[in-house]
């Protein structure tokens, strides 16, 4: 939902924060009071049109920003700020939680959270694309198993049809491609790749690499143990042997001496034998260096290890069987697609007549909502258009569109075709209200929904709305005090003049103040009457709320 909207240089907004709530949220107030420019900002921050004329005059640029509360939509935080900063030349600054986005990816954002009903813009539900998902919905539980049934199917359909439709073409291309993979297969093989090996090489390129330095050190360590170590420890030998007699400590010391002059011949020798296992050898470099060459060439190509370039030898392998006995697969691949076809026509059929039955329902149900908003000429109906029978689809062979005849004796249109935007509205009530649990819209918006209908049709198009906010948010402006009457937020728009300059106001209203602003709106004035008709209407919502 919406939790607060900041709205700067907008006609003659100069600068408003309003904090809504959920539920239904009213809001009434002066004509030309800048009601119209509070939808107005709330079109543009879902992605709708911007033009530089909305600036404030004397204003440079324009600025929306909303927050959000969306918990379990895989953001990080529970709250999501979102912004639109437009300037006098007409560029836009997109934000999502600070995130630069295109107006485009801002409005494919809003798309699934705010439906403005009032004009054409923002209204998901005029896009037929939605109205097959919006019937299943509505179908529930009866359609829901056929349906993830037949989806399965489907998506082994696809895969079929791509594996047919890369048949390799022509023998020509057939064979192009056969020579290509058996290049590839016979590259890998003739490298005789081992599992380790890059390892392995890797450490005697190094080895080789340093074998100079290697040579040196091992030599210089030799040296300085045979020619200083080994020769002055045997004379430090031989002068204790020259006392030894006179303590038996100098002869363990002699014993220890010799030890160590054992140990450092052995170590000598050591180092000896390490020295002249190192070589430098140019032939073995250079096989070394065209081996790792080779191997990095084939990971270039294949994989980023030797067991992913084994297994693209195997993949490619298989392959080139399916090619050499093409035939026989894309037989066995015909009869795979027969067979799904089958299936998925049988569970295409069932949730037709499924979709038919409830589309009906919906039918019914909504035209008796418009019934109630003084549409009684009206007639809703779901158009059901068949497509071949192989012509499958991820919802089937259906394709639906929600259809509407407004008057006697003229045929049912698509949504998109009515022309009035109160009309528009009320049928938009009529079918948000029938499918308040269906629909996922976080946010519904009605702007002026109340324009030419009488006060028993208001009672129950604020009835209805009332209604849809129990399971979305609902932002309603409205002049009809029936309407104001069941809101559990009421903001009062007003303006002002400061220093010549008017300014738009908003006020969360107290409930004294919503009895008042009832009043005022039914009956243009407050007096002891209009506040006991104001009463009366506000008690009706209490019942509702009951």
């Amino acid at each position: 939902m919406i939790t607060s909207l900041h709205i700067k240089n907008i006609g003659i907004i100069d600068e408003i924060n309003i904090n809504l709530n959920e539920g239904f949220n009213v809001l009434t107030g002066e004509t030309g009071a800048g009601k119209t420019l509070i939808i107005d900002s709330l079109q543009i921050i879902a992605g709708g049109r911007f033009s530089k004329e909305m600036i404030r005059r004397g204003k440079n640029q324009s600025y929306v920003e909303m927050s959000l509360y969306l918990p379990n939509k895989g953001f990080e935080e529970d709250t999501v700020i979102v912004s639109r900063e437009m300037n006098i030349k007409g560029k836009n600054l997109c934000k999502i939680n600070g995130r630069l986005v295109t107006v485009s990816e801002l409005k494919e954002f809003m798309k699934d959270i705010i439906d403005i009903h009032g004009q054409n813009d923002n209204q998901s539900i005029l896009d037929n694309s939605t109205h097959i998902s919006l019937i299943d919905g509505f179908a529930d539980f009866e359609i829901s198993n056929v349906k993830n049934e037949y989806t399965e199917l489907y998506k082994e359909y696809q895969l079929t049809k791509k594996a047919l439709n890369d048949n390799y073409g022509d023998d020509r291309e057939k064979q192009r491609k056969l020579d290509l993979l058996k290049y590839e297969v016979e590259e890998i093989e003739n490298a005789n790749l081992k599992i380790g090996e890059e390892e392995e090489i890797e450490e005697k390129r190094k080895i080789i690499s340093s074998s100079e330095k290697i040579v040196n050190n091992l030599q210089e360590a030799e040296m300085q143990i045979s020619e200083n170590v080994i020769e002055n420890l045997n004379i430090a030998i031989r002068s204790m042997e020259k006392i030894e007699t006179y303590k038996e400590e100098y002869a363990t010391l002699v014993g220890e001496l010799k030890n160590a002059y054992y140990e450092l011949q052995e170590a000598a020798r050591d180092i000896s034998s390490n020295r002249e296992d190192i070589y430098f050898d140019e032939e073995e470099q250079k096989e070394i260096e065209e081996r790792w060459d080779l191997i990095h060439s084939l990971k270039r190509k294949y994989g980023n290890t030797i067991e992913e370039i084994l297994k693209y030898k195997e993949e490619k392998s298989e392959e080139i069987n399916q090619i050499e006995n093409l035939d026989e697969y894309i037989l066995s691949l015909k009869k795979q697609k027969q067979k799904l076809e089958k299936q998925m026509l049988e569970l295409a059929n069932k949730m037709h007549l499924i979709r038919e039955k409830y589309g009906e329902k919906l039918s019914a149900e909504i035209n008796s909502e418009l019934q109630d908003l003084e549409m009684k000429n009206a007639k809703f109906s779901v158009h059901f258009e068949n497509n071949e029978e192989t012509d499958f689809n991820k919802d089937g062979l259906d394709k639906i569109e929600f259809m509407i005849q407004t008057n006697v004796g003229e045929e049912a249109k698509p949504l998109t075709k009515i022309a009035s935007g109160g009309e528009m509205s009320r049928i938009m009530l009529a079918i948000k209200n029938v499918l308040a649990d269906v629909d996922k819209i976080l946010v519904l918006i009605f702007d002026e929904i109340d324009t030419g209908i009488s006060g028993i049709a208001a009672n129950s198009t604020g009835e209805k709305m009332k209604s849809i906010s129990k399971n979305h948010q609902v932002i309603c402006v409205t002049h009809q005090a029936s309407i104001a009457a069941k809101g559990d937020y009421n903001y009062y728009i007003s303006k002002q003049v400061i220093n010549e300059k008017t300014s738009t106001k908003i006020k969360l209203l107290s409930e004294n103040e919503v009895i008042n602003e009832i009043a005022r709106i039914s009956s243009g004035s407050i007096s002891e009457a209009s506040i006991n008709h104001a009463k009366e209407l506000r008690n009706r919502k209490l019942k509702l709320v009951i």
